[in-house]
């Protein structure tokens, strides 16, 4: 489906054409692509030149993404859906660059922020696993290479609120640990993601991983 918004071609990676029924009548998709098979998919991925989002039907195809995973020819856009996702499973994906990980069932409102989220290059997942993701990479776990990277790049200013962000706190929590307004402290949010080259919060977590 070409969304007006962000232009970007929807693709379904699934061999349970019930479960893409499912999606495309919930969230009134009405023009997409379906595939079932690696070699058709790879072929029209090539066609469309990266100007797609894929979502994958992990109960149906897990084999064939983990493959495409393992292989390092993952599509760029590339949402995981699943009926009983599970935080494992989805900081594996996450960590293998996969975009998004959510429920099958997703609702029409949160599919919508997900695939807006996804069209700007952005990483989304349910709450649950952005909190475990989160905290996987709570401050005192930060590799050498990290704190390097942060020390060279961020000032001490930034590197507080870094920190405070990988303890999980919101803008407010921080902004009252620091004693900073929440306007101060989204200007030394900006400036993190800008000089470390990220675009949310969890694609900043990954990068400290």
């Amino acid at each position: 489906m070409y969304f007006r918004r962000d232009k970007m071609k929807i693709l379904f990676f699934s061999t349970n054409m019930e479960t893409i029924d499912e999606l495309t009548a919930r969230h009134r998709i009405d023009n997409f692509m379906s595939f079932s098979d690696l070699t058709s998919l790879e072929k029209i991925s090539i066609s469309l030149d990266k100007k797609f989002i894929l979502l994958a039907d992990y109960d149906s195809v897990s084999s064939e993404l983990n493959r495409l995973i393992s292989l390092n020819k993952l599509p760029i856009n590339t949402i995981v859906l699943e009926k009983n996702p599970e935080i494992t499973s989805g900081k594996m994906l996450i960590s293998h660059k996969v975009k998004a990980y959510a429920n099958t069932r997703i609702s029409t409102v949160n599919f919508s922020q997900m695939i807006e989220a996804v069209s700007e290059n952005k990483v989304w997942t349910y709450p649950e696993l952005t909190i475990a993701l989160s905290n996987s990479v709570a401050a005192p776990t930060i590799n050498d290479d990290a704190k390097k990277l942060i020390q060279n790049r961020l000032s001490p200013k930034e590197l507080e609120v870094i920190y405070l962000i990988l303890d999980g706190l919101t803008n407010d929590a921080i902004s009252k640990e620091l004693e900073i307004t929440t306007r101060t402290v989204k200007a030394h949010v900006g400036s993190i993601f800008s000089k470390l080259h990220v675009n949310d919060r969890l694609a900043l977590i990954l990068l400290l991983k």
